[in-house]
């Protein structure tokens, strides 16, 4: 420590114009400093990463589920449609709905839809099988929201860290020299709000992104319990129809 405040000092003392670019900041900057800036620089490009993801994912998702929901109201029956997706699902919407026909085929399979009692037994497994569903493929399209969450909350701290540090060199830096012009104060204070200013660039996108995607995949998940309870009433009516 005492010889990069020395260093600091020198440098301070020896420069007269010092080099305030982005790089000559961090090269600069104390190494603790230094672990601040990359690991912010880390998490916003992971970030941005998640935000392009997920961002094209639900606008994909939405489009997969407009082409389904075209499918499912063309005026097929329930088991054309049913065989001609198979066994693997494009989207969260055709699993629910997969789902609920394997668990009414497998009904039928054992003569339990046209009786009343094991049809009031049948509509319920069908609603609580389209329930874990949705709930299974939300939680794999919400994979990574909590990390753009905990950068949101988090970043402007670590970055805050980085600077107090970076100010705490500065002052000792003061200290040595016995010297508080400008030359000497100026680079190490612009080091030290270097780490904030990342901070808060890593931050604000996450926090914005978090706030738009959570809105979408609500829509989107209303969307799909929208879809079930649809789903659910219409396999009732049918339930009806053959008691």
């Amino acid at each position: 420590m005492e010889g990069s405040v020395i260093d600091a000092v020198t440098l301070g003392g020896s420069v007269a114009a010092p080099d305030f670019s982005m790089m000559s900041l961090f090269w600069r900057a104390d190494w603790i400093v230094k672990s601040v800036i990359v690991m912010l620089l880390l998490a916003s490009v992971w970030c941005w990463a998640i935000i392009f993801e997920k961002l094209t994912s639900l606008k994909k998702l939405n489009r997969q589920a407009d082409q389904f929901e075209k499918n499912f109201w063309s005026g097929q029956s329930l088991d054309a449609i049913f065989d001609s997706m198979g066994n693997q699902p494009k989207d969260p919407m055709g699993a629910v709905f997969i789902s609920a026909m394997r668990e009414w085929r497998r009904a039928a399979e054992k003569g339990h839809v046209g009786s009343s009692i094991a049809s009031t037994s049948l509509g319920e497994r069908i609603e609580r099988v389209m329930h874990i569903t949705v709930s299974r493929e939300m939680a794999r399209v919400e994979r990574y929201m909590t990390f753009l969450a905990s950068t949101g909350s988090t970043a402007p701290f670590i970055g805050l860290f980085g600077t107090v540090w970076g100010i705490m060199n500065s002052f000792q830096s003061i200290a040595v020299s016995k010297n508080t012009s400008l030359a000497v104060v100026a680079p190490g204070i612009a080091e030290a709000l270097f780490a904030t200013a990342l901070g808060l660039l890593a931050a604000i996108p996450a926090v914005l992104a978090y706030n738009k995607i959570s809105r979408d995949l609500e829509r989107y998940t209303a969307r799909l319990d929208g879809f079930a309870v649809e789903f659910s009433a219409i396999l009732s009516r049918q339930m009806e129809d053959k008691n």
